[in-house]
């Protein structure tokens, strides 16, 4: 299927889950994110879930990472440059919806690109050779490339792989792992 086949199909499937399935799903992929050989680590970047468009809740990873006294990044999005900037999350970071209900920190201790160990990347869908499908936006694939080569990129999905993305795009950056309710694959 292609990009915008997929972006389609997952965004009625995301649609079709309830509250609750949303939490009780999350739950489990912050569950099966323990299995994995990444918490060596000390700057992890997440994104704070869009309700609107029924993400991945990651409420309960920010939980892990506190927990774990990790330093937990946020990002705010430039819309007109289609980059994003990093903030430390602290206990006085305020954080404000933007007009695409992204939630984002207004103002905080910035941090660059090469202190990043660990990314956790929303998406729609993904494929089993680690493709990814966003919004179609690019942010995330302009924020990974200037990431250093071993920083380690995690997508988190309600559901599980396409056999194959057919469009992906050189440019596209591939995951290192995707983390379902039921399984973590890596790439």
């Amino acid at each position: 299927m292609t990009k915008k086949e997929l972006r389609k199909t997952y965004k009625a499937h995301r649609k079709d889950l309830s509250e609750n399935q949303i939490e009780d799903l999350s739950l489990s992929i912050s569950n099966q994110l323990l299995k994995l050989p990444i918490w060596a680590n000390s700057f992890y970047h997440i994104f704070l879930a869009i309700e609107e468009q029924k993400e991945v809740n990651t409420d309960y990873i920010l939980n892990i990472l506190s927990g774990k006294d990790k330093n937990i990044l946020i990002s705010k999005s430039d819309f007109k440059t289609g980059n994003m900037t990093h903030f430390l999350l602290t206990d006085s970071t305020l954080i404000k919806k933007n007009d695409y209900n992204i939630p984002e920190p207004i103002a905080g201790i910035e941090i660059s690109n090469d202190k990043i160990e660990v990314v956790f990347v929303p998406l729609l869908a993904f494929d089993s050779l680690g493709n990814r499908v966003g919004y179609g936006k690019g942010f995330y694939d302009r924020f990974l490339t200037n990431c250093k080569p071993e920083t380690v990129k995690i997508g988190l999905s309600f559901f599980g792989p396409e056999d194959e993305i057919s469009d992906v795009f050189e440019s596209d950056i591939r995951l290192d792992y995707c983390v379902t309710p039921n399984k973590s694959y890596a790439f």
